[in-house]
């Protein structure tokens, strides 16, 4: 779907956003504009362009089963949402590097000196790094594809409920992945809102802004 939006519209997307917990269970997004809503979302910057989001959209009975005892007080998203989208930061993010730069390279978006530069300072420093220095790194960069998320399903018409409480010691593992590489950041549930939600308020720009 490619659209042109102008200030107002942004403006209306991001003030009319809600933190919807009760969806139409009767309603499901089609696997296609998931898959589009993704991939406009993971526009999304990060260190390095290195990209460690990963998803997994949470859509069956089956596996609606297994997150509901990992999600403690979000039962009502997981139950009535099309569907919940796990986000996790990938440690080793760094080993698409050499695709993510050669592509970059084959359609002309950087010249080969820029990638063999990048490519090597990349391929030393980030596999020596401390975990804890990674792991605040991917949960940063995934923090920004989530807010980009949320963002693009509003334009496309859907609700969504960023959850962060859950049992971020189980679920990698729940789903199928390792949980030394893949670290938890945050849960999305995303449907058709069957409640308007609260207009909730914000401090002023005055109140969390310092000049200096």
């Amino acid at each position: 779907m490619t659209t042109t939006m102008n200030n107002n519209d942004f403006t209306h997307i991001m003030k009319g956003r809600r933190s919807i917990r009760a969806y139409d269970p009767a309603f499901k997004i089609s696997r296609e504009e998931l898959k589009e809503i993704i991939e406009e979302a993971a526009t999304a910057p990060s260190s390095a362009n290195l990209q460690p989001w990963r998803i997994v959209v949470v859509e069956s009975e089956e596996g609606k089963n297994t997150l509901r005892p990992l999600i403690r007080f979000n039962t009502q998203q997981n139950d009535t949402s099309s569907a919940m989208l796990l986000i996790f930061g990938d440690m080793k993010s760094y080993e698409y590097a050499e695709e993510i730069f050669n592509t970059a390279v084959e359609q002309g978006k950087m010249p080969p000196e820029v990638r063999d530069r990048q490519l090597e300072s990349i391929l030393t420093i980030y596999p020596t790094l401390p975990k804890e220095v990674v792991n605040d790194i991917v949960k940063v960069d995934s923090g920004l594809l989530a807010m980009q998320l949320m963002l693009t399903a509003r334009a496309h018409g859907y609700d969504t409920n960023p959850i962060g409480g859950f049992e971020t010691d189980q679920i990698a593992a729940a789903f199928g992945l390792d949980p030394e590489r893949y670290t938890p950041v945050l849960i999305l549930a995303i449907g058709k809102a069957e409640e308007e939600g609260y207009e909730s308020v914000r401090l002023s720009a005055d109140q969390i802004t310092f000049w200096k």
